[in-house]
């Protein structure tokens, strides 16, 4: 005990907590020739894209030694190494690498573990199990991946891949016994020791998972607001932050997004990138189901009121700008989830009498009208912005499945057919998208709980084709509310890690 803490302090000492949240270019502490190639390597990191382009020499990765470049930071433990990638040029030599890699040090020999993408598409998963041993790989059944993901739990490394944006896919898993304490990092070998090779990586995260902070009992993880632009499938990360925050809201003047945390909620601006609270009175607990009215004046948010020893959520609605709550719905548990176009309804999810349904109410108040008369779950109403629909999601099926239905809660039709759980589907401003969050199909379908291995999809409102555009560990606060931007081109979401 006495030495892994001293080995941790030293790590902590020397490149900072390898664990807390950081912004991309955050990571990578040490760029390293190794092997020392005849071409000495380097990389250039575009702070505004968050594009990583390394160029890197070498005769390769291979047999019992290495040549390339390698741009690496600390890592302990069990982690998820991600990254989108590609080459640039036709290039030399069709057998020179990029890729993802975990090492014990940057000795030409050492262990390690990668995910190497070959100039002639090839995609395996490389591994030496010993100081000077020979390499081994596993080939994958998929060429020229556009993303790709390396995770390691203990001695477990398991490959992932996606390519054209389809669900990533699970394609080699070896087992290698490496330290704990690995350097992690990107590298580029041009397989011919006379030539520099150049490849980009962006959409790159360290994910730390629950396992690794306490299980079932890790607390509430650190958080990365992110942004996704729907066309490319690029993210960037506006803002990290040691605190738990979920479930952002894009302003309808596009100047800011609005989030909760510890119960409250605040606004951050996309220039400024402060927080600032708004306040609201009493109502002081609030959770993830919250958002702004089409004109951009009012506030939907959903409160846990302490009423007759029992503690629900209630909506109320305030001025965006802050001020004091209007109690909206009557009973609960309710949970917004969103406004008419015209601001005159809410829509939301509630239990009564042991059933969640969805219903609407008048956003002045008024009666409740239940929409959904189904047995199970039906959750995360929201309209289409032409009025004409409201989308939801629904066990119904037997998976958590995208629908959608009239306003008066009439000719509901299925929108999604596939196996993974599917919830919260935000229409896009202009009409032509939804987006929404995919679970794995281990997950129960009626559960969204946080930390967990998930897809942000999106689908063609008129043809139905889907696009996985972003593989993220979050879950419950990633994207529960409408979070487009006003143009339709990004939308706003949480990643997580400890």
């Amino acid at each position: 005990m006495k030495k892994y803490l001293c080995i941790s302090a030293f790590w902590f000492l020397i490149f900072g907590n390898p664990l807390s949240a950081q912004l991309p270019g955050e990571y990578f502490t040490h760029g390293a020739n190794v092997g020392n190639p005849t071409l000495k390597g380097s990389f250039d990191y575009h702070s505004e894209s968050q594009v990583f382009t390394l160029k890197g020499s070498g005769y390769n990765i291979w047999f019992e030694r290495d040549e390339f470049f390698f741009l690496s930071k600390p890592v302990e433990g069990d982690v998820i190494f991600s990254a989108s990638l590609a080459f640039d040029g036709a290039g030399v030599d069709p057998h020179r690498k990029m890729g993802l890699m975990l090492r014990e040090s940057t000795a030409d020999d050492a262990p390690y573990v990668d995910v190497a993408v070959h100039g002639d598409g090839l995609t395996s998963l490389q591994f030496r199990r010993q100081k000077g041993g020979t390499t081994e790989e596993l080939v994958a059944d998929v060429k020229a991946p556009g993303f790709v993901q390396l995770e390691r739990r203990g001695n477990t490394f398991i490959l992932r891949v996606s390519k054209d944006h389809a669900p990533l896919r699970e394609v080699a898993v070896v087992e290698v016994p490496l330290e704990r304490y690995l350097l992690g990092g990107m590298f580029v070998s041009s397989h011919n020791p006379e030539v520099l090779e150049q490849a980009r990586f962006w959409n790159v995260r360290f994910d730390v998972p629950a396992g690794a902070a306490g299980g079932e009992n890790a607390p509430a993880s650190p958080s990365r607001l992110e942004i996704l632009e729907v066309e490319t499938g690029h993210r960037q990360v506006l803002w990290a932050t040691e605190k738990h925050i979920e479930a952002p809201n894009w302003s309808r003047d596009g100047k800011f997004l609005l989030y909760n945390s510890d119960g409250k909620l605040f606004r951050l601006g996309l220039k400024s990138k402060t927080p600032v609270e708004i306040h609201t009175g009493f109502a002081d607990a609030n959770n993830n189901d919250h958002g702004i009215s089409f004109d951009g004046k009012m506030l939907a948010i959903s409160h846990h009121t302490v009423e007759n020893e029992n503690r629900h959520s209630i909506i109320y609605t305030v001025p965006v700008t802050g001020g004091t709550p209007r109690r909206i719905t009557e009973k609960g548990p309710s949970y917004w989830h969103g406004w008419s176009p015209d601001d005159k309804w809410l829509t939301y999810c509630a239990e009564r009498n042991g059933e969640y349904d969805v219903y609407k109410i008048p956003a002045a108040g008024g009666e409740e009208i239940r929409l959904t008369q189904t047995p199970g779950l039906d959750d995360g109403p929201e309209y289409s912005p032409d009025g004409k629909y409201i989308y939801f999601n629904s066990v119904r099926s037997g998976n958590m499945q995208i629908w959608r239905m009239q306003p008066d809660g009439s000719n509901p039709e299925q929108v999604t057919f596939d196996g993974y759980n599917n919830w919260f589907a935000h229409p896009s401003p202009d009409g032509r998208w939804l987006i929404y969050i995919s679970y794995l199909p281990e997950v129960p379908p009626g559960s969204h709980p946080r930390n967990q291995r998930v897809m942000l999809r999106l689908q063609s409102v008129e043809t139905g084709e889907v696009k996985a555009l972003a593989f993220l560990y979050g879950g419950q606060g990633t994207l529960n509310v409408p979070s487009w931007s006003p143009d339709s081109r990004k939308v706003a979401f949480v990643s997580y890690t400890y």
